[in-house]
């Protein structure tokens, strides 16, 4: 009886699915498209089922394909794991590590901390992928996701990288021609710099003061000539004196300590972004997964004393 499924497509499809496009699967895998193109058309033949609707502009999994990836992907999984657990792996870390993080933060903490990792494990190949909006908990793309706040969610593990707080702060330029806030209430008659990301509620700042039986919460409408959806170019905004910004601190501290940017209503605490690594209960036995998170923790942290020392 012949095989439906071989062990070598099993890497073949999981990379193909993740660069999406026949193209790129062949420039990743050092093939021809011609070459690519064959062995998905001997994978279906043999299935019977076709795994990818092929159209000129995009590459879409049927549902057999869906299935089929989700399989291969959890194979390979343990795969990696139970040669970890046999020993083959447990002096140094290797293997190909997944990582999403966002955009601002992907750029100027994640990617130098990468660079560093591979540098200790050179074992290790690592494929970042940077993006606006965190990718779903369930998506099995990637080994790693790096976010701000704790997902609600026991599906997943997530582990406290390092505090980072939510500041609001405008330029000094700003603050002189504008006044500054005394109040919550009184950012309603100030230009305040919006940021579209994730899944918050845009437009609303939540403000917090007092402790215990007095501790309360009010909810600011927002408004202002300026929206974006990169963090990166309304922290620029900010600089060049257009409004207030409510930005992690990761982002700005920089420019708080040379005092490009000030903080407004400081007594106030905001909502937190605290930093997270997020993966998959099955990986938490990964030997590369585990000395990753350990190591990012670890940058975070040294990072974290140096600016407020």
């Amino acid at each position: 009886m012949a095989e439906t499924v071989h062990p070598s497509d099993l890497s073949f499809f999981s990379t193909l699915a993740a660069a999406g496009s026949l193209s790129a699967a062949a420039r990743e895998l050092g093939l021809t498209p011609a070459a690519v193109s064959k062995h998905l058309a001997q994978m279906e033949s043999r299935a019977g089922v076709p795994f990818i609707n092929r159209t000129t502009r995009r590459m879409m999994l049927t549902p057999e394909g869906d299935l089929y990836l989700e399989h291969a992907r959890r194979i390979l999984d343990e795969i990696d794991e139970l040669e970890e657990l046999l020993g083959n792996a447990k002096k140094s870390p290797k293997g190909l590590l997944r990582v999403n993080a966002t955009l601002g933060f992907g750029r100027s903490h994640v990617a130098p901390a990468i660079s560093r990792f591979v540098a200790k494990y050179p074992q290790v190949s690592v494929q970042l992928q940077l993006s606006v909006t965190p990718p779903p908990l369930t998506d099995d793309a990637f080994d790693v996701c790096i976010r701000f706040g704790e997902p609600p969610d026991t599906r997943v593990i997530a582990r406290r990288l390092a505090p980072n707080r939510r500041l609001l702060c405008a330029a000094p330029a700003y603050l002189a021609r504008r006044g500054m806030p005394t109040a919550p209430h009184d950012l309603t008659k100030h230009n305040c710099i919006g940021i579209r990301q994730g899944d918050e509620a845009y437009g609303v700042w939540r403000l917090t003061a007092g402790r215990g039986a007095s501790r309360k919460t009010e909810a600011v409408r927002i408004n202002g000539s300026l929206t974006t959806n990169d963090g990166e170019i309304a922290v620029k905004w900010a600089l060049e004196g257009h409004g207030i910004l409510m930005r992690a601190e990761w982002d700005i501290w920089q420019y708080l300590e040379d005092k490009q940017l000030i903080a407004v209503l400081s007594e106030y605490e905001t909502p937190n972004a605290d930093i997270f690594a997020v993966y998959s209960h099955r990986h938490q036995m990964s030997n590369r997964i585990r000395a990753f998170v350990d190591f990012v923790a670890l940058e975070l942290r040294m990072a974290s004393c140096e600016h407020q020392a």
